[in-house]
């Protein structure tokens, strides 16, 4: 698999703040940005790969959803994390 343990323990160290974290709202949505960007180069190589495409589709409605809980919960934490992403355009 492209994402092995050792890359999703790095990701939630960084973004989590600690390894065993896997729950935290920034370490979810740093994991769902990795996998959402992986999901879009193999597209760009697969245009016809439907299922892909709708996990990609899902995957970016979880993603805005905890975006959402971080807004109404912490906007600190929501900007903070949005910045380290670079989500934001």
């Amino acid at each position: 698999m492209y994402l092995d343990q050792k890359a999703k323990e790095k990701i939630f160290k960084k973004h989590g703040g600690d390894a065993k974290n896997t729950g935290s709202a920034e370490g979810q949505i740093a994991l769902f940005t990795e996998r959402i960007n992986h999901l879009t180069e193999h597209l760009k190589n697969n245009r016809k790969d439907y299922n892909t495409e709708r996990s990609l589709v899902k995957l970016v409605g979880k993603r805005r959803s905890l975006l959402d809980y971080l807004t109404k919960k912490d906007i600190l934490r929501y900007r903070a994390i949005v910045k380290e992403l670079g989500l934001r355009k």
